[in-house]
């Protein structure tokens, strides 16, 4: 477990407080949860109760109607269970930019010690690197995203090749469920003034309330919280398991987790998906490899590149041989080339193209082999490889329930050559991997997933909705 763990400052322990503060940024859930885990240890060494604070802010980048609804229809749920443990919960949502925001400060000056999550990106990053130096307490960050702990992958791995023997090394010691949260002293003081009640009727209210960008509706596809990503691995393990490793690169086919957005933020853990899949695998005789190599050994990737480079969406953290086939195709001509506007409204020449687009617009998830696609088009068809990176983040940041995070960083610089090799030269990608529409058609089924999403646009509603 200590290896999880790192103290991000050297404010000692307070003993004369009220309870140990578990911050929850980036792991929005009581089950597998190490960062609790460790709290509730902590707390339990002081004779204190733990309170659980989330909160969800109207200032956090691209805050729209989208993101917000999906981490408010996990609330309730993440009420009865944190109650049911005995530890206190305070949900505070910052609706206007004129509420405070320092609530966090507030509960932290009667805390013995605050934990959060120790993530790489977004704003969970910032506030690990700004906070801690703030408080006159301990301030632990512990990571509890990833199988095997990012601590002890001690340096950047430069590809799946070289991460892969160094995970299944450590696979035997971290492949385990997450020990129970055992609560010794449980919560009995008045709730913080700041907590805010959601009831999944009230969702659409409070999202109007507040001061986010509206013009981005919810998705059709996903709902969030801890029931729905329970629901979405259930689904995934009866219906697709057993099909995965054959028709994964199928869009069509549906032969996916769907577990991207919840793993996301973090309803479900990526620990807990492993131990059902490898347990589904042995009682029904079929083998997991595929989606355990998908799920672990690749993100994982993505997480140590995040981990040890300063700017994860920068062309800078390329293999060198990447950026300098890249520089000398620099002024290789753009045609058609498109503007960022176009790009987000699905308005090129490519029908394949708009429809991967047109399902990050609805169902705000691209799939994975479709992406790939869709990324490697923007470089193609956009004046600079800066601009397409920033198309790619921007599409991201505003749409994706699955973006802002280390996968997102690691699969878009991959379109770029990150975590591959050179190809054969042509113009724009150099030697970069290049992917046609052709080369879809030959190995998808591109008509079905036109009339899919056409389907989607058509009617609003997604008949492969799981949850």
């Amino acid at each position: 477990m200590q290896e999880r763990v790192r103290a991000l400052n050297k404010s000692p322990i307070r003993p004369e407080a009220s309870y140990v503060l578990y911050w929850s940024q980036m792991n929005r859930r009581v089950d597998s949860n190490h960062a609790l885990l460790h709290a509730v240890n902590r707390a339990n060494e002081l004779g204190l109760p733990v309170l659980y604070y989330e909160a969800l802010t109207c200032s956090y980048p691209s805050a729209n109607d989208r993101l917000h609804a999906f981490i408010l229809e996990g609330v309730a749920e993440q009420v009865r269970r944190v109650k049911e443990l005995g530890i206190g919960y305070c949900f505070y949502l910052r609706r206007r930019a004129s509420d405070p925001n320092d609530v966090l400060y507030r509960l932290a000056d009667a805390a013995a010690c605050v934990v959060s999550d120790d993530y790489p990106t977004f704003v969970a990053a910032r506030h690990n690197a700004s906070v801690p130096a703030k408080l006159n307490v301990l301030y632990e960050v512990v990571d509890s995203s990833c199988v095997v702990p990012m601590n002890r992958l001690e340096k950047r791995e430069y590809a799946a090749y070289t991460i892969r023997p160094k995970i299944r090394k450590l696979l035997p010691e971290y492949l385990k469920p997450c020990p129970p949260v055992e609560v010794a002293h449980r919560w009995d003081l008045p709730l913080p003034v700041w907590h805010t009640t959601v009831t999944g009727s009230e969702i659409p209210s409070l999202v109007a309330a507040s001061e986010i960008d509206h013009s981005v509706a919810p998705s059709i596809s996903f709902a969030g919280g801890r029931l729905a990503a329970e629901q979405a691995l259930r689904v995934f393990l009866e219906r697709n398991l057993r099909r995965y490793a054959r028709e994964r690169n199928e869009p069509s086919a549906h032969a996916t987790s769907g577990l991207s957005p919840y793993l996301h933020f973090g309803q479900i853990s990526s620990l807990e998906i492993a131990l059902a899949a490898k347990r589904h695998a042995e009682e029904n005789d079929l083998i997991a490899d595929e989606f355990l190599e998908e799920l672990i050994v690749r993100r994982e990737l993505s997480f140590n590149f995040t981990r040890h480079v300063e700017a994860p969406a920068s062309l800078e953290n390329l293999p060198a041989w990447a950026q300098q086939t890249l520089s000398q195709h620099a002024g290789d001509l753009r045609e058609p080339s498109y503007s960022y506007a176009q790009f987000e409204q699905a308005q090129t020449h490519d029908p394949l193209w708009n429809a991967c687009q047109k399902e990050m617009l609805l169902r705000g998830k691209i799939h994975g082999y479709y992406r790939m696609y869709w990324g490697k088009k923007i470089i193609e068809w956009s004046p600079t490889c800066q601009a397409a990176l920033e198309t790619m983040v921007r599409i991201h940041d505003r749409y994706a329930l699955d973006g802002r995070d280390p996968n997102t960083s690691t699969g878009i610089l991959w379109c770029f050559g990150l975590h591959d090799r050179p190809w054969q030269t042509r113009p724009i990608f150099g030697s970069i991997r290049y992917m046609s529409y052709d080369g879809m058609k030959r190995k998808t089924g591109v008509d079905a997933y036109l009339r899919e999403i056409a389907d989607l646009e058509r009617t609003g509603r997604d008949p492969f909705k799981v949850a």
